[in-house]
C-alpha cells in the first residue's frame, strides 16, 4: 500500500502597502461622487467660490475637497499643488469668518496629483463666507450644494454652541405645533405663523427653541425649509 503525503502550506495574510490602500481609498470616495461631505475641484478658479464650500462643509458635519478632479470624477491632476494649496489657504483665512485651517494631503494616482484639503466640523459656528458682492454670508451643505442658510438656520448655528442648554416653557403655541406634527408629516414656518397667528419674530424664537432642545427637526433643500417631529 502506498501512502501518498500532501503538504498543505497556509498562506500568510499580505497586507497591502500603505500607497495602495491609500489609492484604493481615494478611488473610492471618487466612486461615492460628491455629496454633503464630499466636493470636486478640477481647479480652484475664485477664492469666494470655494470659501463658501468650506464654510458649508464647517457649518454642517465637515468635508473634504478634492481637487483634481472633475465633477463627474474624472481625474485631471493638477498642475501645481502649491498653487491650489496657496488659493485655497488665502479663501480659509481671508474670505471665511470665523477663519477655517484646512489640513492638506497629497495623493498620486494615475501618474497624477490629487490635493485633499479636509474641513473639520466647526466649533465656532456660524462661518460666514465673503462674497462677490463684498458681504458676508452663511451657507450649509445640502446634498452637494452649498445653499445660504436662512435666519432661523443662523440662529441654530448660533446657539448650539451654548453650554447652558435651552429651557423650554410648553405654552399652547409649542403644544399646538407638536399636536399638529402628530397628525401631519411636516410644516413650514410659514405655515405655523398662519396657523396660530403669530409674527414672524415669535414664530422664529419657538421654532429655534424647539430645534436646538430636540423636539422638532428642521430640513433644509435646495427649495424649502421645513420641520417635522423628532
Amino acid at each position: 500500500m502506498k501512502f501518498i503525503f500532501v503538504t498543505c502550506i497556509r498562506a500568510k495574510n499580505k497586507q497591502l502597502p500603505t500607497k495602495d490602500l491609500m489609492d484604493m481609498n481615494i478611488r473610492r470616495l471618487i466612486l461615492d461622487g460628491e455629496g454633503v461631505t464630499q466636493d470636486f475641484k478640477k481647479k480652484i478658479t475664485s477664492c469666494e467660490k470655494i470659501a463658501k464650500t468650506m464654510v458649508s462643509f464647517a457649518n454642517n458635519k465637515g468635508g473634504r475637497l478634492l481637487v483634481g478632479v472633475s465633477d463627474d470624477g474624472t481625474i485631471s491632476g493638477v498642475k501645481s499643488e502649491d498653487e491650489e494649496k496657496y488659493m485655497i489657504t488665502r479663501a480659509a483665512h481671508f474670505y471665511c469668518k470665523p477663519a477655517i485651517e484646512p489640513k492638506f494631503e497629497e495623493v498620486y494616482l494615475d501618474d497624477k496629483t490629487i490635493l485633499v484639503a479636509e474641513i473639520n466640523k466647526s466649533e465656532m459656528k456660524p462661518h460666514y463666507a465673503l462674497g462677490e458682492d463684498k458681504k458676508w454670508w452663511v451657507y450649509i451643505r445640502v446634498k452637494d450644494k452649498s445653499v445660504l442658510a436662512s435666519k432661523i438656520v443662523i440662529d441654530v448655528l448660533k446657539r448650539e454652541n451654548n453650554e447652558n442648554g435651552v429651557l423650554i416653557e410648553y405654552s399652547s403655541k409649542e403644544k399646538a405645533l407638536l399636536e399638529y406634527l402628530n397628525e401631519h408629516e411636516r410644516i413650514t414656518s410659514r405655515e405655523y405663523s398662519l396657523m396660530l397667528n403669530l409674527s414672524r419674530r415669535r414664530t422664529h424664537r419657538i421654532l429655534v427653541n424647539l430645534v436646538l432642545s430636540g423636539v422638532i427637526r428642521l430640513h433644509t433643500t435646495e427649495k424649502e425649509e421645513y420641520y417635522t417631529a423628532s
